[in-house]
């Protein structure tokens, strides 16, 4: 009897099904398309082929100029526009892409974003001139817009609560997958002596959207989003049964559907003016510093820039490329190590880990530069070395901290009726930043000099310190749930409301 009792309680009990972990890999590879454009941007950005037909005087500077300092050969606001016009479509893009996931749903805004990513890939191979290839990484930077706002949203939505934490790493490890991929084509295609590599780099982008197009038109809406947009309680009961693996769905269900209750009223009230109320204040700081404070890691400095930093300090074109394709493979290795025990070991620990490796890494970098690089001349090979061993353990640290832990924090925090909306500012929040850190690193790299490794480190050690008194820990626990976590934290339980007619919190309801 009591073994009866057993397994009639394990058939109750979701499990991860083969059909929820394909759902959450085809929506999280569309993380490709923002790995591949980032890693793409900087190899063709080094290539010799590509400067000499945009931005010729850059190369004659790097080549002919013996006088320039090491720091400052690339420092063009051009190239950084290049580079930045990704995230200033995106920061806009991010914004209209709330409203639209919000009214027609997660799947709707991820087509839309594939679909943009292809016309942007066409356009940048085929550029004749800078503006065109600009044009079209404007284009890039709108599909990522739409793309990164709705897939750890549809994935967080999806994955069961004890396993979100891994199945939202897939996007993460798509992005560092396509980080990696982008710089082993530019290895190869800077090798086509004609001078047209870059332009195959470029147009590569293709298959990744492709990929993500065609998986997408076959992804379910989610249980929540259906509940919210039209009130289809048995079409969500169905979804419900086949990606937990059990009929008895009933309590999840009406989580659900109290929490699209509760989400509807003041639906009258736009978004933006909600997320003003004293009760969401914990919210919309973790939207607006997890997405600034992963900036300010100086990672996308980093990624932008590795073939041309490592050119810098004396590698040559080809060297350069592998050696940021080095740092990738290390990033990809990590994240998935992150994606195994995250969920058991918590957000926490590995925010508070990482961030330790990066701050002794770019202490270490500046360190090295600061005494082994002059303004003239190369770096000695064994300290270049060390250079590159340094940056791929500071690679690390990041991929197990602020790599893949804001996206999963911010899908996990916000109340369905700010859900869209939340994660919209926190995406335009990193593209905001992305932007700036896009547009000014080389002159300030130029500037600062190897101080920039210790600028960059100085802001890890307080972000650092931001999440050890005020992230809390958010694992395992439902969404409908999530907002015990403000509750009971020393600091942010002073903004928690208490809704008088029903003795609950206001943000206890998240589907």
């Amino acid at each position: 009897m009591a073994a009866k009792l057993q397994n009639a309680a394990a058939d109750k009990e979701p499990r991860i099904t083969l059909f929820v972990v394909l759902t959450c890999v085809v929506a999280g590879s569309g993380g490709l398309l923002f790995g591949y454009d980032l890693g793409i941007s900087g190899g063709v950005t080094s290539m010799d082929s590509f400067l000499s037909k945009f931005l010729p005087e850059i190369l004659a500077k790097m080549k002919n100029d013996r006088n320039v300092s090491n720091y400052c050969k690339f420092d063009s606001q051009l190239l950084m526009a290049f580079t930045s016009s990704l995230y200033i479509s995106g920061f806009f893009a991010s914004l209209l892409a709330s409203p639209v996931t919000k009214r027609f749903g997660r799947r709707p805004s991820m087509l839309f974003g594939a679909v943009l990513f292809l016309a942007g890939a066409g356009l940048s191979g085929a550029g004749f001139n800078l503006l065109t290839v600009i044009l079209g990484r404007i284009l890039f930077g709108a599909s990522i817009g739409f793309t990164n706002q709705s897939i750890p949203l549809y994935i967080s939505e999806m994955a069961p609560p004890k396993y979100r934490g891994a199945m939202n790493g897939f996007f993460e490890i798509c992005i560092s997958i396509g980080l990696l991929a982008a710089n082993l084509i530019n290895y190869g295609t800077e090798k086509i002596k004609a001078g047209w590599g870059w332009r195959l780099s470029l147009a590569l982008a293709a298959l990744p959207a492709s990929l993500l197009l065609i998986g997408a038109l076959f992804l379910p809406e989610t249980p929540s989003c259906i509940i919210h947009r039209n009130g289809d309680s048995q079409k969500a009961s169905r979804i419900l049964q086949k990606i937990r693996g059990t009929d008895d769905v009933h309590d999840e269900l009406n989580s659900l559907i109290s929490a699209a209750a509760d989400a509807s009223c003041g639906a009258s009230e736009h978004p933006l003016r909600r997320l003003l109320r004293r009760n969401y204040r914990p919210h919309i700081v973790m939207a607006f510093l997890l997405p600034a404070f992963r900036q300010f890691t100086g990672i996308n400095f980093i990624t932008f820039y590795a073939p041309v930093m490592f050119r810098t300090i004396g590698f040559k074109e080809s060297a350069s490329l592998m050696s940021a394709g080095m740092t990738r493979l290390t990033a990809t290795i990590c994240t998935l190590a992150t994606m195994a025990v995250v969920d058991k070991l918590g957000r926490r620990k590995f925010f508070l880990l990482g961030g330790t490796l990066m701050i002794v890494a770019l202490v270490m970098v500046g360190g090295i530069m600061a005494l082994k690089l002059g303004d003239q001349g190369a770096m000695e090979d064994g300290y270049a070395y060390l250079v590159l061993a340094l940056l791929c353990i500071y690679v690390a640290g990041f991929s197990w901290s602020w790599g893949l832990l804001p996206w999963l924090v911010a899908s996990e925090i916000f109340p369905l009726e700010i859900r869209s909306t939340g994660q919209s500012i926190f995406v335009a929040s990193d593209f905001f930043f992305g932007a700036w850190i896009a547009q000014s690193m080389l002159s300030i790299f130029c500037y600062m000099k190897f101080g920039v490794f210790f600028l960059f480190g100085g802001f890890v050690v307080l972000m650092s310190l931001f999440v050890f008194w005020f992230l809390p820990e958010t694992k395992e626990l439902p969404l409908e749930e999530m907002g015990k976590v403000w509750e009971d934290h020393w600091f942010w339980k002073r903004f928690v409301e208490l809704d008088e007619e029903k003795g609950n919190n206001k943000n206890v309801q998240i589907a």
